[in-house]
């Protein structure tokens, strides 16, 4: 789900190519062609997309958690089914990314070390605990909804695979920020109670929530060659504002408050203007020092070991139906 850069000490040392090459491949991109696992492409390139595309699917998976605290808890048998299917999209998402990824000649399970070992990073925004129904609201309209303006310009990513992995991902992104914004509308006109949890949750997360979009262009490390490349189509401030003029009006509707004092609405440009953001917070969380990432992670690793022994007999399955096949 996600456009969070890593830092510039993360950044591979370039490899010299072939400027025939490179220039053919980049005539190739300029045309909006799509760029197929077997093509030739520039080390960098295939390392990009790796970590971008690694990243969305660890996210993907991370992603589950939160929201799984709360199947039981979902206040009627109709949300708990809507809550279980979205988990359930969220865990195919990660199926169709890590098998994208994998297409660029790197295994899943290399991909999966790196994510339990903590070199991997994920979105911050999993990082961040959900304290009540309210927080599923939340998530799916703020979260899903920062996910979605992020994820359909790659619905043109160069890369064929990727593009084409999202295009299934953004139909069922669709449906998750129209779950939570649903569940965000009825408890605003719900009691004062149920009201309250509407604003407490938007409170906590409307700012992790444009967290999500990254660090400022300024101090992307990965943005300039990503856009020429076209892996990513929009800069990391121009979605933001993208989501905050989409959102602003959303909440006015609910009736609820955005949690930022300096938020107004520029008559000459046409944006909402918002407050600063703590990229502090942001680089703290990111580096594994938010309110919950040790937990998301022990968690993982927790899932991990207790599968071993599922996936052991499923190998010896495997290997015993390819002896008697042989």
């Amino acid at each position: 789900m996600y456009a969070q850069a890593l830092n510039a000490k993360d950044a591979a040392p370039a490899i010299a190519e072939d400027p025939v090459k490179l220039a053919v491949f980049q005539a190739r991109i300029d045309a909006e062609e799509k760029i197929e696992p077997n093509d030739w492409m520039p080390a960098q390139y295939r390392r990009t997309l790796i970590r971008q595309i690694s990243q969305h699917a660890h996210s993907e998976v991370i992603g589950m958690q939160p929201e799984g605290n709360w199947v039981t808890r979902a206040p009627t048998l109709a949300r708990k089914a809507q809550l279980l299917a979205k988990i359930q999209d969220e865990a195919g998402h990660g199926l169709y990314l890590y098998s994208a990824a994998e297409t660029l000649g790197v295994s899943r399970e290399e991909l999966y070390d790196q994510l339990l070992s903590g070199r991997a990073k994920y979105s911050s925004i999993f990082n961040y605990p959900t304290l009540n129904y309210a927080d599923m609201g939340a998530i799916g309209w703020l979260v899903d909804g920062a996910a979605i303006m992020n994820q359909i310009p790659l619905c043109r990513c160069s890369y064929g695979p990727y593009a084409r992995a999202m295009i299934l991902v953004c139909k069922e992104e669709s449906f998750h920020q129209r779950q939570g914004y649903a569940i965000m509308l009825a408890m605003a006109r719900g009691t004062a109670e149920q009201r309250a949890m509407a604003q407490d949750a938007l409170d906590r997360f409307w700012w992790p929530s444009l967290m999500m979009f990254g660090p400022h262009d300024s101090n992307s490390v990965h943005s300039e060659l990503s856009m020429k490349w076209k892996i990513k189509r929009f800069t990391n401030d121009g979605l933001r504002q993208k989501f905050i003029d989409a959102t602003v009006p959303q909440a006015h509707y609910l009736g609820l408050t955005i949690p930022d004092p300096d938020l107004r609405f520029d008559e000459a440009t046409g944006h909402w203007e918002h407050g600063v953001i703590d990229w502090d917070e942001f680089n703290r969380v990111l580096a594994g020092d938010g309110p919950c990432n040790r937990q998301r992670l022990k968690h993982r690793r927790d899932a991990e070991a207790d599968g071993q022994w599922v996936r052991e007999a499923a190998a010896a399955y495997a290997a015993k139906q390819r002896k008697a096949a042989a």
